[in-house]
């Protein structure tokens, strides 16, 4: 009986992940987790000094301008949780991100969310 029920539990929940993922940015269930690409080019400004490329790789571990073959919410992911770590020490950080999915229309986003500039 456990024969059949764990291989058939274990099917539904790869069928659930997979459904929950097609509905949400990160995609981290997907079958094809490396179906989106992303080309991003992003600044950062920390206490009022705009950082090089090198401090900006040293603060994030990622290019200023890169390429992942993830969504785009990996990357923002990445930048938002070194943000949030280091804000605890009293650093303020301002990121402005640009970037195309499939090299489709840019898009923008800011940490903090209300640094977004107004048209």
């Amino acid at each position: 009986m456990m024969r059949i029920v764990i291989p058939v539990l274990l099917f539904a929940f790869q069928i659930g992940a997979i459904a929950y993922a097609r509905f949400v940015p990160t995609r981290y269930f997907c079958w094809a987790p490396f179906d989106i690409q992303t080309d991003y080019e992003a600044k950062s400004v920390v206490n009022g000094h705009e950082l090089s490329a090198a401090e900006f790789r040293q603060r994030y571990r990622r290019p200023m301008r890169g390429f992942d073959n993830r969504s785009p919410q990996h990357v923002i992911d990445m930048l938002q949780q070194a943000e949030e770590r280091r804000s605890a020490a009293g650093e303020r950080a301002v990121i402005e991100m640009i970037y195309r999915v499939n090299g489709k229309e840019p898009r923008e986003w800011h940490w903090p969310a209300d640094t977004t500039p107004q048209p």
